[in-house]
């Protein structure tokens, strides 16, 4: 019986697509890790989120396990070498959520180049201010895109229409220049020199870990912008505070941080760390809870794309 263990919660499209295709579907959103390493044994699949680490330990344990199952685009939470040594195939469903990263990621650049957020404060606050909120258009500006996966695709695509200059560089994949005529593929260095505004679409590796320092950013000739929908940890908060000082960032949209925990979920005001609590009071900062993928379609789609992966094993 291929029986899956769902670890953390999906969509039910998942477990109903699954299960008329012969899988049992049983749920462990509810379960400690002392749980799962006791049980995982006793399934060919396990479907996660973010709870839990599926590390040496996890997998050593999951004597029949056949895939990992992850609703969501990132795989840093696997150890997806030793899951292969293993025979463990590692699924994820990037495609599902990339259209919402891309919607997303410029939501909060128009908000932040147009006083959005700041406007509709005031208002509420029966303050009616009109040239202190003037803002800045993204015709005409240089956007330089980092990775051009699903993520930097989809971000590409929907700019596509604001009449701005779109570059790109990707170390791992070459632009199709027919399918995205609106992008240029350039070397790192011209991204450092053409730059207005910068939009991370990475994931998290040792390769990655930390990219956006203190020495990367002043490679740029111009004072820049800075997006992260990505991973918090390719980014190095208090050397993006050290410049946002300087004025060599003008602003950033962050919708996530180096300091959030695994989950995700256990990040509290009262444990701030320096760096955070200057972007919390920043004028120039458009934060986020890490919900840029977040919607409701995207977690019906993700669940429609990971079932069908499953299932094709």
């Amino acid at each position: 019986m291929n029986r899956i263990r769902l670890i953390d919660t999906i969509h039910l499209l998942f477990k109903s697509l699954v299960e008329e295709k012969g899988f049992v579907c049983e749920d462990g959103s509810q379960w400690d890790k002392a749980e799962i390493l006791k049980r995982i044994g006793d399934y060919s699949g396990v479907v996660i989120r973010s709870r839990f680490l599926m590390d040496k330990e996890m997998l050593n344990n999951a004597h029949n396990l056949k895939f990992i199952a992850r609703a969501g685009a990132g795989m840093e939470n696997i150890d997806v070498g030793y899951a292969t040594s293993k025979g463990i195939a590692c699924l994820n469903s990037p495609e599902g959520n990339r259209d919402a990263v891309g919607e997303f990621a410029i939501g909060q650049l128009l908000s932040l180049f147009r006083n959005i957020n700041k406007a509709d404060s005031e208002v509420r606050k029966g303050t009616w201010l009109r040239e202190e909120n003037r803002g800045v258009e993204l015709q005409g500006k240089t956007i330089g895109i980092i990775g051009f996966g699903n993520m930097g695709t989809a971000f590409a695509k929907k700019l596509s229409g604001f009449e701005a200059n779109i570059i790109a560089y990707d170390k791992y994949i070459s632009i199709d220049a027919v399918k995205y005529p609106f992008v240029k593929q350039v070397t790192m260095p011209a991204i450092f020199n053409e730059t207005d505004i910068l939009s991370f679409h990475i994931p998290l590796t040792d390769e990655t870990r930390y990219l956006m320092n203190d020495e990367f950013i002043n490679r740029f000739r111009k004072n820049i912008y800075i997006i992260n929908t990505s991973r918090g940890k390719i980014l190095n908060t208090a050397d993006l505070v050290k410049n946002m000082k300087s004025g060599k960032v003008k602003g950033a949209c962050l919708d996530v941080s180096e300091y959030e925990s695994t989950s995700f979920e256990n990040f509290s005001e009262t444990t701030f760390p320096e760096p955070m609590q200057y972007l919390v009071n920043a004028p120039n900062v458009i934060l986020s809870p890490h919900i840029a993928g977040w919607t409701f379609e995207s977690n019906e789609k993700m669940a429609r794309i990971l079932a069908e992966k499953v299932i094709a094993l």
